[in-house]
């Protein structure tokens, strides 16, 4: 009865195992561009994406809350600020987590332009490259620090999925015209 239960449960640590496994693969930087290229829409179904997520780390904009997911949400962000006059004013900003999900194996870009509120309608572009893609990946992309202090928020944004150098797959925020 021992060794039979002892099988069965061996399934079940690695299965536990496979999100920590997943969590410790290193990052793709993201990479800020100088100027951002205007591409062909041409959006494909096997492209698509599936979940956002926002998150703006500003105490001007905080309400208090007694919701333990949102304040876990944020002591998450600001962990490893030291000093809260340097590190946590260093954390600051807008982050984003973009979910999206591929059928086609290949090369794809994910690309994160956005409008700040001191810079009017000039719009920035954040990317970052996959050399081989196939099922669901998670995008992050962070507006913080020097750039969040000086240009304000994070207005408005659109995120692209780039295949062979076309648009093939979109999001956007309502204020994204």
């Amino acid at each position: 009865m021992k060794a039979t239960l002892a099988v069965a449960t061996v399934p079940l640590v690695f299965l536990s195992l496979a999100p920590a496994i997943a969590a410790t693969l290193p990052e793709t930087p993201q990479r800020r561009l100088i100027d951002a290229n205007v591409l062909p829409l041409a959006l494909d179904d096997r492209y698509q994406f599936r979940k956002t997520e926002e998150f703006l780390n500003d105490p001007k904009y905080i309400k208090p809350t007694v919701d333990p997911m949102v304040a876990f949400e944020r002591q998450r962000v600001n962990y490893g600020a030291i000093t809260s006059s340097v590190d946590r004013i260093e954390l600051r900003g807008n982050y984003y987590s973009f979910f999206w999900r591929t059928k086609q194996q290949g090369p794809v870009t994910v690309r994160f332009e956005y409008r700040q509120a001191n810079l009017g309608a000039y719009v920035q572009a954040r990317e970052v490259a996959y050399d081989k893609t196939k099922g669901t990946m998670e995008t992050k992309f962070q507006v913080i620090g020097d750039d969040y202090l000086q240009d304000g928020r994070v207005i408005s944004w659109r995120a692209l999925l780039i295949a062979d150098g076309k648009i093939v797959g979109l999001t956007q925020s309502y204020l994204w015209d």
